[in-house]
C-alpha cells in the first residue's frame, strides 16, 4: 500500500532513483561494448544494446513522473496521474520489443550455426552486469512500491530483464568457452520468454489503470468498514472505486435518517469523506451522496 507522501517527495524519490540508474547503466554499456570487442562475444553485444535501451526508458520515466506530478488545471481537473501510466505502457512495449529481439537473435544464431568462442573478459563483464542489474532492480522496485509508481515499476523490471539477459549471456559464454556454443542462443530464448511474460503483466496493469479499473477487493472492504463506522450512517447503498494512475477515486452512496436537516446530513457525508481519505491509503478524493433511509 502506498505511503502518505507529497507529490514533491514522490518526484524527488523517482528522480533520485532514475538518475542513479542512468549513471550505472551508462558505465555498464561502455563496459559491455568494450568486452564485446575484446572478448569476441556477439551475446555481449546484444547485452550491451539491451543496457543502452535501459538508459532510454529511464529517461522516459523521468519525463513521465514530471508531467504526472503536475497539479490539476482547467483542462485536466482530475490531475495528470494517468500520464505516468501512458509512459509505463510505452516502457512495457519497449520491454516486449527487446525480449522479442533477444529471442529472434537466438533463433537466427541456432539456424545459421554461426557460433563464436569468446574470451574470459566477456565472462567477467557478464558477472559484473548480473550483480549491478540485480542491485538496480532491487533499488528501483523498493522505490516504486514506496511511491506506488507503475512507470518506476516497469523500469525496475527492465533492469531485472537485463539481469536475466546477462545470466543467459554468462551461461552462453561459459558454455561456448567449454565447447558447447549452442548454449548461448538457447539461454537467450529462455530469457526472452521470461521477459515477455513480465512485459505483458506490466501492460495489463497499466491498461487497467487507464480504463478506470476498480480497486482491489480488500481495499473496497476497507472502505465499506470505514463508512459503516461513521456515526449517522444507517446503511451503504453503493460504493464505486476507480484507479487513476497511482491514486484512487471513490464514489459512495449512503442512507441516513430522512428526517435530518440538510445541514446535518451534509455533516455525516463530510465525515465519511474525511474518514475515507484519512484511513484508506491511496485515495485522492471521495465523493459522497446521501439518500433518505427507506425500510
Amino acid at each position: 500500500m502506498v505511503a502518505l507522501i507529497s507529490e514533491d517527495q514522490r518526484s524527488q524519490i523517482a528522480n533520485k532513483v532514475s538518475f542513479t540508474t542512468i549513471i550505472v547503466n551508462v558505465i555498464l554499456s561502455v563496459l559491455k561494448l568494450i568486452a564485446c570487442i575484446l572478448g569476441r562475444s556477439s551475446a555481449m553485444l546484444a547485452d550491451g544494446v539491451h543496457t543502452i535501451s535501459d538508459v532510454i526508458t529511464t529517461i522516459a520515466v523521468i519525463v513521465g513522473m514530471h508531467f504526472s506530478s503536475k497539479p490539476a488545471d482547467d483542462e485536466h481537473p482530475y490531475g495528470h496521474e494517468k500520464i505516468e501510466c501512458v509512459v509505463a505502457k510505452m516502457l512495457s512495449i519497449a520491454l516486449l520489443a527487446t525480449a522479442l529481439g533477444i529471442g529472434a537473435n537466438g533463433i537466427k544464431t541456432i539456424i545459421a550455426g554461426n557460433f563464436l568462442t569468446p574470451t574470459p573478459i566477456a565472462l567477467g563483464a557478464a558477472l559484473v552486469s548480473i550483480v549491478s542489474k540485480e542491485w538496480m532492480y532491487q533499488y528501483t522496485v523498493r522505490a516504486a512500491k514506496k511511491i506506488n509508481s507503475p512507470a518506476l515499476k516497469a523500469d525496475a523490471w527492465h533492469h531485472r530483464s537485463d539481469a536475466l539477459s546477462s545470466i543467459g549471456t554468462l551461461l552462453g559464454i561459459g558454455g561456448a568457452m567449454m565447447g558447447f556454443q549452442i548454449l548461448d542462443p538457447i539461454a537467450s530464448l529462455v530469457v526472452s520468454v521470461l521477459v515477455i511474460k513480465v512485459s505483458i503483466e506490466i501492460y495489463i496493469s497499466c491498461f487497467n489503470q487507464l480504463v478506470d479499473h476498480s480497486a482491489p477487493l480488500e481495499t473496497i472492504v476497507k472502505i465499506q468498514e470505514t463508512i459503516t463506522n461513521v456515526p449517522g450512517v444507517i446503511c451503504i447503498d453503493d460504493v464505486k472505486t476507480r484507479m487513476h494512475g497511482s491514486v484512487m477515486y471513490v464514489d459512495a452512496e449512503i442512507s441516513v435518517d430522512g428526517n435530518l436537516s440538510v445541514s446535518n446530513g451534509h455533516k455525516i457525508a463530510e465525515n465519511v469523506h474525511l474518514q475515507i481519505e484519512k484511513e484508506v491509503l491511496g485515495v485522492k478524493h471521495c465523493m459522497v451522496h446521501i439518500n433518505p433511509y427507506q425500510e
